[in-house]
């Protein structure tokens, strides 16, 4: 699973896999449309709906972030 989310990371901000800081956003790697667009692909990859309330920064500020919140909605 890890895998397919960073294949889907990779198509939205490649420099996303390589980033070893703690906020995507401060960053510069990722903003409010590229999250939309990163929600939009994940929800298709894993065929989920991601609720609202689930599209925060804390979800999204790293990559690790990021699958953990995949893993809880997919498991």
């Amino acid at each position: 699973m890890e895998e397919r989310v960073l294949k889907v990371i990779d198509e939205i901000n490649d420099e996303i896999r390589e980033y070893d800081g703690d906020n995507l956003f401060e960053a510069g790697l990722l903003d409010s449309f590229l999250a939309i667009d990163l929600v939009g692909e994940l929800e298709e990859e894993f065929d989920i709906e991601i609720d609202a309330k689930y599209v925060i920064e804390e979800n999204f500020k790293t990559k690790e972030a990021i699958i953990a919140l995949i893993r809880k909605l997919v498991s």
